[in-house]
């Protein structure tokens, strides 16, 4: 079957938005992905759509049925399975000429070098949660100038942050440094959406729980996030197009038929991240009393 498989024909149907030269240059950029979850595996698949030729992807992670209802890997027939090897299958699927490097032990210190190597950007998939493998894996990026993109899922809707190099860092922005998890958590929560579009329409607070490390969750809201952050990434790797750097971002809520940019200098350093987070932290308190 793939030796009838056409790159050019597969992806025919982007021109017009992109131009043919676009096109090959999308293909031959490379992106990493660290996470294949919920937001991680929407995003591999649908940059594999956009023609992104080159990937390294990482996830330690396999499918289990709490997944199913927003990973596009997680179904009975892949239940147990690695979650790496079903997106990479996945995503050869569409493009059988795809040059994945797959990290099955997930983003560590020994293979995060290794992980971001000739990368033209990164994308954020990893979980909300995994705050050590996220901190430096955007602190990598700074380093060696490799933009990077965060897409958060909140209720049905998405919060987009992109760190530029040379401008405002993630570790700028959210000012986590040695803090605990649960402040990490907090902080991850206010930064991402400072508008808060989401918060309204959450029927029960309670499943919300920072130190328990859990939270609800919807398809729309990683479908939204895939959406966004492709847009972005082809606006980046194709230098063309407003890219809103931190502290600059967005937050788009379908069920509030709203969008609203962001602007937050300093990032959570902002007086009304401050204030934001104060009461976040009472709110927390309160609930747990």
């Amino acid at each position: 079957m793939t030796s009838s498989f056409s790159y050019d024909n597969a992806f025919a149907r982007n021109i017009g938005w992109v131009t043919h030269a676009e096109q090959s240059v999308l293909r031959d950029k490379r992106v990493a992905i660290a996470g294949l979850g919920g937001v991680g595996g929407v995003h591999l698949l649908t940059l594999a759509r956009l023609g992104i030729g080159n990937f390294h992807v990482a996830d330690f992670d396999t499918f289990d049925v709490a997944n199913f209802n927003r990973q596009v890997g997680a179904t009975v027939s892949t239940l147990g399975q690695p979650k790496a090897e079903v997106l990479v299958r996945m995503a050869r699927d569409i493009n059988p000429e795809l040059n994945i490097v797959s990290f099955t032990d997930g983003v560590t210190g020994d293979n995060l070098l290794k992980f971001l190597l000739g990368v033209d950007l990164y994308v954020d998939g990893l979980d909300f949660f995994a705050f050590e493998a996220r901190q430096a894996t955007f602190a990598a990026c700074a380093a060696r100038h490799i933009p990077a993109i965060t897409a958060a899922p909140l209720g049905m809707g998405t919060a987009v942050l992109s760190f530029l190099p040379g401008q405002m860092t993630f570790e700028e922005y959210f000012c986590w440094g040695d803090l605990s998890e649960r402040e990490k958590a907090l902080r991850f929560l206010i930064g991402l959406a400072p508008a808060g579009l989401h918060g309204d329409y959450l029927v029960d607070p309670s499943t919300i729980n920072l130190a328990e490390k859990r939270g609800p969750s919807t398809i729309m809201g990683c479908e939204l996030c895939a959406g966004a952050a492709a847009t972005e990434a082809l606006k980046i790797l194709l230098n063309r197009g407003e890219v809103l750097a931190a502290p600059y971002g967005y937050q788009f809520d379908a069920y509030r038929n709203k969008l609203t940019r962001t602007y937050r200098p300093g990032g959570n350093r902002h007086p009304l991240q401050r204030i934001a987070m104060m009461l976040a932290r009472r709110r927390m308190v309160e609930a747990t009393s």
